[in-house]
């Protein structure tokens, strides 16, 4: 049908230039770290007729590579009052212009002979990235159906995923990944955003969107009928309806109200909890080992790069395993299974690795565990945790969520990435020991607080949040609700 059709490109159009650049990012800066270490020194040396040091070349990469999340920090934080002003379409389309000015930076660094122009690159490319984490599950699951809203949320992180393995493939030396051509390898993000811009224009806003945010119910009505045909939209849209009575004469949210209401406890406490899982588990540093286990399991050095991308598609396996599941299992179990999968996988980690040089068969073993690791974070955590924000949160308060979620997303990946080297140092083979922790408590917190939210409208999801926000005085008998909270009537 065409209605679903357009549900297709409009999920493919903000996936595009959306998530996708953010797997794609984190994956391109890989292939050339040699050549760009070689093109600063060079530069210094002409510059001053002094060669850098190699501790300070390590500096001005390590400054390179933490000014993406940095970047990512930066555009979470903008990313609420864009949604909130300007739409979810509109954010989205304009977020691209820091994509532009980032491959313009990079393409011509060489060029220019200034190394200082692919810092600012990547602090510009992470701006992009941060925005369109947040803005984009938003965007999606607010112009999704109820029954496949997980479904067309999660595809973020199938998105991601998509250009984690896409940045490995393009990196390989055969490719853009040379000595000559790694300046069009980091600009190479600019195609992405100009497919965005071509296409997503032509499709509609989120329906709750204009009708919640705007009042404009005729163009809400437009964009349903363009997203889902001329069927009945009757119940839908009564239950949009029912959802701006409730919040009637109340302005967007800033992230403090959330912190204050005592209505929202439960909801911002999950996202606090499973946003900085979603890095403190530390799954990306399951690459980190990558090179060194497949090394010892004998793999050709020539041949690694092309191993290490089926790590990055078992990711990409996993999220299209998931998002084809998700609302058929529920987020719960999911998030549940992923965690407990991880914390088991980290076990054996450990143990494979510090028995690595003893037994012949260990590194295999190793290299099971990496695949498995990544396997589990694809299948739960990597996914549902980018779903949660919009559906535990009202239409007020889904911005300001998702600058809180992002926020911690960002500075957890700055924080992490700038301790692991000094955990790996310190607790050697047995580095995983924080990560398990973290892995185990989530668990735990999931498996005992956050309740199931699949197949439920955004009212009844929030009903189900108020009961545990208030439990204490519902028992007392003096609590009447909170006050946004009108009708849950459709």
């Amino acid at each position: 049908q065409l209605q679903s059709k357009i549900l297709v490109l409009t999920i493919c159009a903000a996936g595009i230039g959306g998530t996708f650049q953010y797997g794609y990012n984190i994956s391109i800066i890989n292939a050339p770290t040699a050549y760009i270490q070689s093109f600063m020194n060079e530069t210094w040396l002409e510059r001053t007729g002094v060669p850098l040091e190699s501790n300070v070349i390590l500096l001005l990469w390590s400054f390179t590579v933490s000014v993406y999340p940095l970047g990512g920090l930066a555009g979470a934080v903008i990313a609420g009052p864009m949604a909130i002003v300007l739409g979810r379409k509109m954010s989205l389309l304009l977020n691209n212009v820091f994509v532009i000015i980032a491959a313009a930076l990079s393409g011509f660094s060489r060029m220019a002979k200034s190394f200082e122009m692919i810092m600012l690159s990547r602090f510009f490319t992470g701006v992009n990235a941060g925005v369109s984490m947040n803005i984009q599950p938003m965007y999606l699951a607010e112009s999704a159906p109820k029954k496949l809203r997980g479904a067309v949320a999660l595809t973020s992180a199938l998105f991601t995923a998509l250009g984690l393995v896409l940045g490995q493939v393009v990196g390989l030396r055969d490719l853009l990944g040379g000595e000559e051509s790694w300046p069009f390898l980091l600009a190479s993000n600019v195609v992405p955003a100009l497919i965005q811009l071509t296409a997503l224009p032509w499709l509609p806003e989120s329906p709750r969107y204009l009708l919640i945010d705007r009042g404009d119910e005729e163009s809400c009505i437009s964009a349903l009928q363009k997203l889902r045909g001329n069927g009945d939209l009757s119940a839908e849209l009564e239950e949009m309806l029912a959802e701006q009575a409730a919040v009637k004469g109340q302005r967007a949210k800033n992230p403090w109200d959330l912190f204050q209401n005592p209505a929202l406890r439960w909801q911002l406490m999950s996202i606090v909890v499973l946003s900085s899982a979603m890095q403190l588990c530390r799954n990306d540093s399951m690459y980190f080992y990558a090179a060194y286990v497949f090394q010892e399991a004998r793999i050709p050095q020539d041949k690694i790069p092309y191993v290490i991308i089926g790590t990055g598609s078992c990711e990409l396996i996993t999220s299209v395993t998931c998002n084809m599941i998700i609302d058929y299992a529920g987020r719960r179990p999911l998030l549940l299974g992923g965690y407990i999968f991880m914390a088991g996988w980290a076990i054996v980690f450990m143990v494979a690795l510090s028995q690595q040089t003893q037994i012949s068969w260990m590194p295999y073993l190793s290299m099971a565990c990496i695949f498995a690791y990544i396997l589990s974070f694809g299948i739960g955590p990597a996914g549902v945790t980018g779903v949660l924000p919009t559906e535990v949160f009202d239409q007020m308060s889904r911005p300001a969520a998702y600058m809180i979620c992002g926020s911690l997303l960002w500075f957890n990946l700055f924080l992490v990435g700038t301790a692991f080297p000094f955990i790996v140092k310190s607790l050697a083979h047995f580095c995983y020991v924080p990560f398990l922790v973290v892995c185990i408590c989530t668990a735990l917190y999931v498996g005992l607080f956050l309740p199931e939210t699949k197949g439920k409208s955004f009212l009844e999801i929030s009903e189900e949040f108020k009961k545990r926000n208030f439990k204490t005085q519902t028992h007392a008998g003096f609590y009447k609700g909170p006050e946004e909270i009108k009708s849950t009537m459709l």
